[in-house]
């Protein structure tokens, strides 16, 4: 079994029923098994401020899903969740993002391990040091809580509670 982190988010409609939905799909996945979440968050948008804050999370599987298939079963859930195709800035009810797969470093067109922005994402250093505080990155080879004590200037992000179910 592989530790695998996966980013959640929303800030369209009852963004934390959306959230309890997904986490909900993630401890159903297939060959996997839902072994921690973090805190939620709110953040504000980065990029348009006209688009709604998020409510964000991580969640920690542990899973023998190679990395395209836990992939392709995010983005099921996201499809079922009714995310709409918006590009990257848009709002949207469920955005599910796989942060790290273990230490394994993957590039491929679409799929990226370790996310490629999460140095630069306090949306997800926050709740990643909470959940896993002596997580290493492959890439940077630097802990995530390290990172994180250099970008607090980052875009807000304000503790909104433990996650309900």
């Amino acid at each position: 079994m592989i530790p695998a982190f996966v980013g959640l988010g929303s800030n369209q409609g009852a963004r934390e029923a959306h959230l309890a939905r997904a986490l909900g799909e993630l401890a159903r996945m297939p060959e996997s098994t839902l072994s921690g979440m973090s805190s939620l968050y709110e953040t504000d948008p980065v990029g348009d401020p006209r688009v709604p804050c998020y409510l964000n999370a991580v969640a920690r599987l542990e899973t023998a899903l190679e990395p395209e298939a836990l992939w392709s079963e995010l983005r099921r859930v996201e499809r079922e969740g009714g995310r709409p195709e918006t590009g990257r800035a848009g709002a949207r009810t469920i955005d599910l993002d796989l942060l790290y797969y273990g230490d394994h470093v993957l590039r491929r067109t679409g799929l990226e391990i370790p996310h490629p922005w999460i140095a630069d994402r306090l949306f997800v250093l926050v709740p990643m040091v909470e959940l896993a505080p002596g997580w290493v990155d492959p890439v940077l080879r630097v802990p995530l809580a390290e990172i994180l004590r250099h970008r607090r200037h980052l875009t807000s992000v304000r503790w909104a509670g433990r996650p309900r179910g």
